[in-house]
């Protein structure tokens, strides 16, 4: 499994944030799903192609949800950064297996199968299709019998500041850092909640932005132990462009310095000024960097 595939999925595996996102998305915010009741389950499945081939699929995080050791269902999370027309069929796959993975265990009761997409794209709303029917071209008088399955897809940087006011877990930080970066993608991130997962938030924003920046901050929380919450993510991003601009000289060290206020959303003025104060430049020649 690479990396990338790694980071997506390692904060939402942690059951305090599993739960958390059930509980916003399916109870409104209410405490139903508790971290203590959920154990990890089998990601890989298998299943037989037309080819006469064995293929091995594998989900991003599934979890069994018990109440005193007996089970009650089972759920699934899918990541997302773009938009997938094909996710219907995906998704009915992953859940199919689920189903008879609990028959092949003889299973004594089988449980429902409860799948959601977290999609973290800031550019486009999803919108391709929710169902498989929309996925398929169904010849005049089939209707009635082709079945239809639904997906579940939550748009994360398009929730509402009342739905992230019930988040509990980093997950809410996350979500509210997905929320601003759509509506000012020079967004600088200023919660100043704390953050509990420091490293698989960090990674998580790395992989889905694709900016290494929140990644290299892991070094240094690792050895300072520094960063606890997204106004010190912000301070520590200025404090390397700075560092940064010193080694590379005045005028290539302004111009790094620029570049990285740009990217944590800072404004043009309070650019100006910094570097102004910074440098001890006139605030003619200080334009010219801008």
């Amino acid at each position: 499994m690479g990396q990338k595939d790694i980071s997506e999925k390692v904060l939402v595996d942690y059951n305090d944030v599993f739960a958390d996102i059930l509980n916003v998305c399916i109870y409104n915010g209410k405490e139903i799903v508790k971290p203590e009741e959920l154990t990890n389950t089998a990601v890989h499945s298998q299943y037989k192609a037309e080819d006469g081939k064995l293929h091995e699929q594998e989900r991003d995080v599934t979890k069994f949800w018990k109440e005193k050791n007996t089970a009650i269902a089972i759920f699934g999370i899918e990541n997302q950064i773009k938009v997938d027309k094909k996710m219907p069929f995906r998704i009915i796959g992953y859940d199919g297996a689920a189903y008879r993975g609990q028959l092949l265990d003889k299973a004594k009761k089988v449980v429902p199968v409860v799948s959601f997409v977290l999609y973290f794209g800031t550019e486009e709303r999803w919108n391709k299709h929710l169902s498989i029917k929309e996925c398929l071209d169904v010849p005049k008088g089939l209707d009635e019998y082709v079945n239809d399955y639904k997906i579940h897809v939550i748009e994360v940087a398009w929730l509402t500041e009342e739905q992230l006011a019930m988040f509990k877990s980093d997950f809410g930080i996350v979500a509210n850092f997905f929320v601003q970066k759509r509506k000012n993608k020079h967004y600088r991130p200023d919660d100043p909640r704390e953050i509990k997962h420091v490293d698989e938030v960090l990674k998580l924003l790395s992989v889905m932005t694709g900016d290494k920046e929140y990644e290299s901050i892991l070094y240094y929380n690792q050895e300072s132990g520094e960063v606890k919450n997204m106004c010190s993510v912000a301070q520590r991003l200025i404090r390397e462009g700075r560092e940064e601009g010193i080694q590379q000289g005045i005028q290539q060290g302004i111009q790094v310095l620029v570049g990285v206020l740009r990217k944590v959303g800072i404004p043009e003025e309070e650019i100006l000024e910094l570097i102004m104060e910074e440098y001890k430049l006139e605030r003619e020649n200080a334009l010219q960097y801008l």
